[in-house]
């Protein structure tokens, strides 16, 4: 139970299983795996649903385009972009969107995406997507995921410019230019 405003609140859990497939194609050379789906994502079908999310803002200023706004424009997006998202999490126990709340973790199975792309590097949105990948989803011989500052509004210490420079500089290390696809 948690303690808000010195009452006690129980967290409402439900168990959720993901239910819509990865963003991928053969030519895909980044994954970007987020931990689970929001309510909004899950309402929506597609990924980063929240309109506060900063996601889409940060992965189209990289790639120097309009961001995407329909679940189409997206998924082109990605595709063109080279870009392949999914997340960690097939089923859990989660209490609304809370990252903090999930338990009883079931984790995808990568090679679904790394044994059919051309996957590079592997990103995680955030601290919690990157634990559960290496504790529920890496195997020996697939690579690790590197960190990246989290895009959930829930991230409030980092404003757009700040994440966005950093996926920038994590995308450019990685010897990646998004921008040049299309």
């Amino acid at each position: 139970m948690g303690v808000s405003g010195g009452m006690r609140v129980k967290m409402e859990y439900t168990h959720v299983t993901h239910t819509f497939a990865p963003v991928f194609d053969a030519r895909s050379e980044v994954l970007i795996l987020g931990s689970f789906p929001s309510v909004k994502s899950r309402e929506n079908q597609f990924y980063y649903g929240h309109p506060r999310n900063r996601f889409w803002s940060v992965l189209a200023e990289i790639c120097q385009v309009q961001a995407p706004v329909t679940i189409e424009e997206k998924r082109a997006f990605l595709l063109g972009h080279r870009i392949a998202v999914w997340d960690v999490i097939a089923s859990c126990d989660i209490a609304g969107s809370a990252d903090s709340s999930i338990r009883n973790v079931e984790g995808n199975d990568m090679d679904v995406i790394l044994k059919k792309a051309q996957i590079r590097r592997i990103f995680a949105n955030g601290d919690t997507a990157y634990k559960l990948f290496g504790k529920y989803c890496r195997q020996e011989g697939q690579p690790a995921a590197e960190r990246l500052p989290s895009t959930s509004p829930a991230n409030a210490a980092w404003s757009l410019v700040r994440l966005t420079e950093a996926w920038r500089e994590a995308f450019a290390l990685a010897g990646l230019k998004p921008a040049d696809y299309v």
